[in-house]
């Protein structure tokens, strides 16, 4: 007869699962920790780049700004005489190091693409009204530089300098051939998607394998529709990005709703992304995806404006860094390259 076995006491059976569980939790969490963690993450150097918000033009205040302030009003010192969105200031950019260049396009009264900033003309211009109320041509003969002042409207130090300096897409794309840009559609309107898709289709596919296209999801959802092959982002697809990864990132699994696209992440949220900066932006490097960091939370143009400010750029951090003075920061930018 087989000898008899005694069942372990009640307590020690319970001791047993839960030093099982205990093991279990502490195995998941040491491997979460070492998947994702800095320490042990491969710092790759001299990746660090530079993305030019607008180009070079004036900057100004954050403080109190809001949907409708007029910004133009309110600019800093002028230390230099470039105005955002045109081709001068984005020939400073580049020249300043800059390794992609973004900016604003609107939709005019003949279906043509304007370079400009705001939804309305009247803050920096000497027009009223919105860039569908006029045509390319009528918008290039206003002055952009019309409202800009430092000094509450004592003086206004680039009126008539800018008058002709709005440019048309198709300046800015002839200009700059082969330069990386990052087209922002300004409106949510799907039309806006379609007739820059029109536009875009044209160029062949080496071009547009150097343009990145991000704004508001129904124009942005359009534009993919007709150019899958694209990079494009809106806050839909970026949203959709994260919140999937912050489920399964921690594997070191990137979704594929981050593939290939550019994602803008503002300072403060990064910390909360499984391998933050190094691993992150090595991952999505490896999934097509390019990483900008921007200062803030992200709103009202807020960048990386001065060498003091890039003491909060994370170590590792090897994606580009978004700012509005890249005449100031470029090398700085560069030298500290993780």
């Amino acid at each position: 007869m087989p000898p008899e076995t005694t069942a372990p006491p009640p307590g020690r059976r319970r001791f047993r699962k839960r030093f099982a569980a205990g093991t279990a939790v502490l195995c998941t969490a040491a491997f979460m920790w070492v998947n994702n963690t800095d320490v042990l993450a491969y710092h790759s150097a001299g990746e660090r780049g530079v993305l030019a918000h607008r180009g070079l033009g004036q900057t100004f205040g954050h403080e109190g700004v809001g949907n409708d302030t007029c910004t133009a009003e309110r600019i800093h010192e002028p230390e230099h005489d470039f105005l955002e969105n045109t081709v001068r200031g984005m020939r400073a950019a580049f020249d300043a190091g800059a390794d992609q260049v973004e900016f604003d396009v609107h939709m005019t009264a003949d279906d043509r693409f304007a370079v400009f900033h705001d939804w309305e003309l009247d803050c920096r211009t000497d027009l009223s009204g919105t860039t569908r109320d006029f045509t390319l041509a009528e918008l290039k003969r206003a002055d952009i530089g019309y409202g800009y002042t430092a000094d509450g409207g004592g003086t206004y130090p680039f009126r008539g300098a800018g008058v002709g300096l709005m440019p048309s897409l198709d300046e800015v794309l002839a200009e700059f051939p082969e330069g990386d840009l990052l087209l922002h559609i300004k409106s949510d309107d799907p039309a806006e998607g379609g007739l820059l898709a029109d536009r875009l289709s044209a160029l062949p596919a080496e071009r547009l394998a150097g343009l990145t296209v991000y704004g508001g999801d129904a124009p942005i959802a359009a534009l993919r529709e007709r150019l899958p092959e694209l990079r494009v982002m809106s806050k839909d697809m970026m949203m959709d990005c994260l919140l999937a990864y912050e489920a399964v990132g921690w594997t070191g699994h990137v979704p594929s709703s981050c593939s290939g696209m550019q994602l803008h992440i503002p300072e403060g949220y990064g910390p909360w992304l499984w391998g933050w900066p190094a691993r992150f932006t090595q991952r999505m490097a490896a999934a097509d995806t390019r990483v900008v960091v921007v200062a803030g939370s992200g709103g009202f143009s807020e960048g990386f404006d001065d060498i003091g400010s890039l003491e909060r750029v994370p170590d590792g951090f090897t994606g580009l860094v978004w700012t509005n003075r890249a005449d100031e920061t470029a090398a700085a930018i560069r030298d500290r390259s993780g």
